[in-house]
């Protein structure tokens, strides 16, 4: 299930489904350790009237969602007219508390008084296997808490004129043929069992009375520390009146974190600056407060994958950075490139992906092929980055920190790929590509290491470093005097293999070769004429949802073999960026209009889609996806 809203703080972060329920709540750090049950269970919401009882999202329910304007907040409507009940909800991560905020108003729509019970389920898995956490009732502050070791969660919901629940229950969940608490909800009242431990969750109820067409707001608060003292205190902060004060807080703090780009946005066109928008805040609630940039924390994936995209993927974090520099932030750059500075290896290079926490992400690459010694890297993930480095200074002018970054991180980076390359073909020894699939020296590569080292080139030049400045430049040249290899009959293709004296190419039309190439000047545009005419005539639309897959026969998650592979949004809004530059406005504009169209109601675009239903594929959002939309949407009034 796909996550509609990622609402975050920098380390705080809570992922809602499409029914607004809560499924993924990552603590201290964006996208690591993720507290809840989501791939079985979410947080649930119960609504009791007058006997008759209903669980938020199931059947009977119609709802919307949307996030609001200018702020990381989302506003979700439940209607239930066999109920005759309508239930808002308006949700936030606190910018300045790890607290996750919920205001409830639930209305009346009848003409006759109704007695209403609502119902708040949470079910916590701290512990990794599921078992020795506690939860209990905590009766001098009236609150639940919910804790293993060091990390401490407090539970607590009050009316809006301070009335508190009335009623709890903490019990087993996941163990011993137990569901959990949310099942002893379904009668209208709880056990008031005040501790368990082992696999567990806990349930709370809010009771009050609405007259004819009248309406109640609850406030839920959901506080996460380091220990229960400090828990304590973020609830009663959040009593009473601290409540709607904190969620302004929140909201303000959106408005001017937003304004930092609103010189750059009047010339975004005024038909797309609320995906501008949204976009930026879903990257934002993306970005950890110590630099990592989390590729997607929609842990749903976990569901029918082997792994999570809850890592910083250097290269993702340098595309999605990409947007922000451009549209005058400096903050979130430059912890990227901080972060980055610090998990670079000794001998230059940055690994295949990492935790927010900076240790070593998992792998499928591995360090040997055949007999022969490799390192498990995408080189493109180290050049992108310097590249970056580059763009930020042009933007920003920032040449302090330029010099701050140059000996830590430009020359070993950079030193690196210039002895990186083979003697036999002149060109970078051979990586995984940037898909993560195939050890090949590729042309996406070889472009962004060319962009790489020309950038450091310049940046050397500029420190008055000419001995480095002279070496990456011979580098890059050398590199691009050999840009045949990578094209058959005036196409290019994705790259080639280099053994025992024999070429080996691999012909597989894929976007990302014609992108790089492009973007990063490697081959005049005029050489990638045939290559484009071939990625319109074999990708682009070729299946009814529209669209562009990664390249011919994509296999990852392909959903029906009669289509070249799942239209991704990232490849797409490349073809879009490419028609904006080469003047084709028009054409541009369509593909960005269908990434549009094919976001979730709440604005969230996904890896891919279904070549059919257009239905979301993969993980919901990616961020990559936004950064791309970005992209596309601010050159879209450019000409060449």
């Amino acid at each position: 299930m796909a996550r509609s809203f990622i609402l975050g703080n920098g380390g705080l972060t809570v992922g809602l489904d499409e029914k607004g329920l809560v499924h993924d709540f990552y603590y201290p750090y964006v996208g690591q350790e993720n507290l809840t049950t989501a791939r079985s269970q979410p947080h649930m919401v119960g609504v009791w009237v007058d006997g008759a009882f209903s669980w938020i999202g199931g059947d009977g329910w119609q709802s919307s969602l949307r996030l609001e304007k200018a702020a990381n907040i989302s506003r979700i409507v439940h209607t239930n007219d066999a109920l005759g009940i309508h239930v808002s909800l308006t949700d936030f991560v606190d910018c300045s508390h790890d607290v996750f905020g919920r205001k409830v108003t639930v209305k009346n729509l009848l003409d006759s008084e109704r007695n209403v019970r609502l119902f708040f389920h949470q079910v916590f898995r701290i512990s990794h296997g599921g078992r020795a956490d506690t939860v209990m009732y905590v009766p001098d502050d009236h609150y639940l808490l919910d804790y293993k070791g060091r990390c401490t969660l407090g539970i607590y919901a009050e009316t809006a004129d301070g009335k508190p629940f009335d009623q709890y229950a903490c019990g087993g969940a996941g163990v011993e043929g137990k569901e959990g608490t949310f099942r002893d909800a379904e009668d209208g009242e709880l056990s008031m069992s005040a501790v368990e431990h082992g696999g567990v969750d806990s349930t709370l109820r809010v009771k009050f009375t609405l007259a004819a067409r009248s309406e109640e707001v609850v406030h839920y608060t959901l506080a996460a520390a380091d220990s229960q003292h400090k828990v304590n205190k973020l609830l009663n902060l959040y009593r009473s009146t601290g409540f709607e004060e904190r969620l302004e807080a929140t909201r303000e703090y959106w408005s001017t974190w937003l304004e930092q780009a609103s010189v750059r946005m009047t010339a975004v066109p005024e038909d797309y600056r609320d995906a501008v928008t949204s976009s930026l805040m879903i990257i934002k609630a993306h970005t950890d407060k110590h630099g990592g940039i989390i590729a997607s924390c929609d842990s749903s994936i976990y569901n029918y994958g082997r792994d999570y995209y809850s890592y910083v993927w250097p290269r993702d974090g340098a595309w999605v950075m990409w947007p922000f520099i451009k549209l005058g932030f400096t903050d979130e750059p430059k912890k990227f490139f901080r972060f980055c500075q610090s998990i670079l290896h000794e001998d230059g290079y940055l690994l295949h992906k990492y935790q927010p926490d900076r240790s070593i992400g998992s792998t499928w690459h591995p360090l040997v092929h055949g007999r022969t010694k490799e390192l498990a890297i995408q080189e493109d993930e180290t050049a992108i980055v310097l590249w970056l480095l580059g763009e930020y200074v042009d933007y920003s002018k920032d040449t302090q920190f330029a010099s701050e970054m140059y000996s830590s991180f430009v020359k070993p980076a950079a030193d690196f790929m210039t002895d990186f390359i083979d003697d036999e073909t002149s060109l970078p020894h051979p990586s995984y590509d940037l898909w993560e699939e195939k050890f090949l020296s590729t042309l996406y590569t070889t472009s962004s290491v060319y962009a790489a080292l020309l950038t450091a080139s310049r940046m050397a030049h500029e420190r008055g470093e000419q001995i480095d400045a002279d070496r990456w430049t011979v580098a890059a040249e050398r590199i691009q005097s050999k840009a045949d290899a990578y094209f058959v009959n005036d196409v290019a293709i994705k790259g080639f293999s280099f053994a025992h004296g024999s070429v080996e190419n691999d012909n597989v039309l894929d976007v990302s070769s014609l992108y790089g190439a492009w973007r990063w000047g490697y081959v005049d545009q005029g050489n990638l004429k045939k290559t484009l005419a071939r990625v319109e005539s074999d990708l682009l639309n070729q299946s009814p949802s529209g669209g562009s897959p990664r390249y011919v026969d994509d296999a990852y998650f392909r959903s029906d073999p009669a289509y070249k592979g799942n239209p991704w949004f990232v490849t797409t809004l490349w073809l879009s960026q490419l028609y904006s530059e080469s003047g084709r406005l028009g054409d541009a504009k369509k593909l960005v209009d269908w990434s549009v169209d094919k976001a979730l109601e709440s604005g969230v675009l996904s890896e891919q889609i279904h070549p059919e239903t257009g239905q979301p594929v993969g993980v919901t959002p990616l961020i990559w996806s936004h950064a791309e939309l970005i992209n596309a949407i601010l050159i879209l009034d450019q000409r060449p």
